[in-house]
């Protein structure tokens, strides 16, 4: 027997066993019983003057309307819904099933006699009162254990206080809230009312709770209410609009929190355990990434993804995000030993994706990086490990040699070797026109991958001995801008300087920097992956960049405190290598758009390996020698767009 089949006879077993199961059947077939009876009723008020004539039409019908009806019922459902949860949908289906069981019985009718006798309306008049009286039996069974949950709740523990909550919002998320709190009398909340930009809803009420009034006199109604707690319940908004809005709730001096965007929600379903603080992320305001679902699912399906940097910040969420792609196994390559362990643990205890194996090492190990690409066979490469953070990369330029070069060297030339299907490096904007050692390593990384591609390859292996003389290897690169909430971010930092007390250090009031979320550019990443033809660098589109010194102030009036005046900002400088302005493409680099609107590409026609490969091996010298100031020349030299700025306090000379 098919275990589809073994499944639904389990299924109808257990309904047999179920005393319910047959209470609902037996009222069931009562309700047809009184409809059909009802039905000549409405149908004939004389029906007593040819009372025998009836008695005899429904006797004789009622049979085959229950052998029809009840068989119907089933199969759309009527008897596994759980009915103390009846919703909408429950009620559609009692529908389908009240307008197939008539077109049925209509059916059967005319095929046994022609309608002979029988009033036709009667069919009509019986499937309306089938419908009426199943769904007020449904229904009045949610309402009787709606009741009795809110009578037992009330009997059986102490009366709790509850906040008495304000929403802001009267759409569909409102209504999802107040529906979820009246349903559950543990939530310790109370809603009093609502407001809304919306004039014409002032007045009305969802679920019996009022619309008080307009937004903009929030304070006022709040008063009026005496309401503690303020809720955002709305679900899609812009950066601009989060800050109208945190802006007037601030004035009330109540707390006020908010629902994460339908991005961050299952379904789109709003609830109020999903409440939360207004973060920064809210105030930038972005709009949710749309995905090419099924190129991506071509790119990644059913491979072996491995990803180098897995723990870090951009690394971790491109795994987070791969595995609903279904790949056939993760390889987590970090150097960072918590980092990793961190990643393996949420994915395999709160990801439920078990098909992940941790490796531990440096990608600048290129005998390791060739075992585990020799055992593992993994078809795409997402490589995300580098040293990103500029001013201590400015005092250790070696380290940027040794990890952000030699690293990407290592992995690409295995790549090559073991014909990995494609490689996909995460770049930064600091590439464009660096002025710093990080940036000029990122751009270097960029050309060693340019030089690879299968057009250009030339041959050349730094690492082994032979090499093939063709390769089948895509090679993409993807830049984008700063990370919120990354290891390398300013955010983190300012968070901590505020509970502290402040002051805020700032490098200067008009640096300026572009901002995108993990979440965006883990995605956008993936996307770019799944574009990729051969050698093109990825442009995120990132926005327009944003002022640190409004981002300062902003999260400041985010923690309740007013800049300058409870928390002081101070500005301390450039520090070494630093931009005052980020660039995401160099003049004349061609850029062009793609199908994908967040997403633009360049090509390039830099150096060959061979000549970018003699270069590498003089910076390897340099930096075994940690000769700061001879690495930046050589950097130069390859990178004519470069521009290293000179400061006393370079440790390195």
């Amino acid at each position: 027997m098919p275990s589809s089949l073994r499944s639904q006879v389990r299924f109808f077993g257990h309904f047999i066993k179920n005393k319910n199961f047959w209470l609902i059947l037996a009222t069931d077939i009562l309700l047809i019983v009184v409809a059909h009876a009802a039905a000549y009723m409405l149908r004939f008020p004389d029906i007593g003057k040819s009372y025998a004539v009836y008695c005899s039409q429904i006797s004789s019908t009622l049979p085959l309307l229950i052998l029809i009806k009840i068989p119907i019922f089933y199969a759309f459902g009527l008897y596994r819904g759980m009915w103390r949860y009846t919703s909408l949908g429950d009620l559609v289906n009692i529908v389908k099933a009240s307008t197939l069981s008539l077109c049925v019985v209509v059916a059967a009718i005319v095929f046994i006699n022609r309608f002979n006798g029988f009033p036709r309306s009667i069919f009509f008049i019986d499937a309306l009162l089938t419908f009426l009286l199943i769904s007020a039996h449904r229904v009045t069974i949610r309402f009787f254990y709606q009741g009795s949950s809110g009578s037992r709740s009330l009997l059986t523990r102490t009366q709790k206080i509850k906040k008495r909550l304000l929403l802001i919002g009267a759409g569909d998320a409102a209504e999802q809230i107040i529906r979820e709190v009246k349903n559950n009398p543990d939530l310790p909340y109370t809603i009093v009312g609502l407001v809304d930009d919306n004039p014409g809803k002032t007045g009305l009420k969802i679920h019996n709770i009022p619309v008080l009034g307009l937004i903009e006199d929030l304070n006022e109604h709040c008063t009026r209410v005496r309401a503690d707690e303020i809720l955002i319940a709305i679900s899609a908004l812009t950066g601009k609009q989060v800050k109208r809005l945190n802006a007037i709730c601030k004035k009330t001096h109540l707390e006020h929190k908010m629902l994460p965007g339908l991005g961050e929600l299952i379904d789109g379903r709003a609830s109020i355990k999903m409440m939360r603080d207004i973060s920064y992320n809210d105030l930038l305001g972005r709009d949710e990434v749309k995905l090419d679902q099924n190129e991506i699912g071509k790119f990644l399906t059913g491979k072996t993804v491995l990803i180098t940097g897995a723990g870090g910040s951009i690394g971790s969420e491109l795994c987070r995000q791969i595995i609903r792609f279904q790949p056939t196994r993760l390889l987590l390559l970090d150097a960072g030993e918590e980092n990793l362990y961190n990643i393996q643990m949420e994915l395999e205890h709160e990801l439920n994706f078990a098909n992940c194996q941790p490796i531990l090492g440096k990608i600048q190990n290129f005998k390791l990086i060739n075992s585990i690409l020799e055992r593992h066979q993994p078809a795409i490469i997402f490589h995300a490990a580098a040293y990103k953070h500029v001013p201590l990369i400015e005092l250790n330029p070696w380290e940027a040699i040794f990890n952000n070069i030699k690293g990407s060297t290592c992995l690409i030339e295995a790549a090559i070797i073991h014909q990995v299907e494609r490689f996909v490096l995460v770049s930064t904007d600091k590439a464009v026109r660096p002025t710093n050692v990080m940036g000029a390593s990122k751009r270097l990384t960029e050309m060693i991958m340019q030089a690879c591609t299968k057009t250009k390859w030339d041959g050349t292996l730094t690492h082994v001995n032979t090499a093939p003389k063709t390769h089948n290897t895509i090679f993409q690169a993807v830049r984008f801008g700063n990370v919120l909430g990354s290891s390398g971010s300013v955010i983190p930092l300012f968070k901590r300087q505020i509970e502290l007390g402040g002051p805020i250090t700032i490098t200067d009031p008009e640096i300026t920097r572009y901002f995108m979320s993990v979440d965006e550019a883990a995605r956008l990443i993936i996307q770019a992956g799944a574009m990729g033809q051969d050698g093109e660098i990825f442009i995120l589109k990132m926005g327009e960049p944003i002022k640190i010194d409004k981002m300062a102030r902003d999260l400041i009036r985010l923690a309740g405190r007013e800049p300058d005046t409870e928390i002081a900002i101070k500005y301390i400088g450039l520090r070494p290598g630093e931009k005052l302005y980020e660039e995401l493409i160099t003049e004349g680099e061609g850029i062009v758009p793609t199908r994908h609107q967040k997403i633009m590409v360049l090509h390039g026609n830099g150096k060959t390996y061979a000549e970018i490969s003699r270069h590498i091996i003089m910076l390897k010298k340099k930096a075994k020698e940690f000769d700061g100031e001879g690495i930046k020349n050589l950097l130069k030299e390859l990178i004519p767009e470069y521009q290293p700025e000179t400061r006393k306090q370079d440790l390195q000379k």
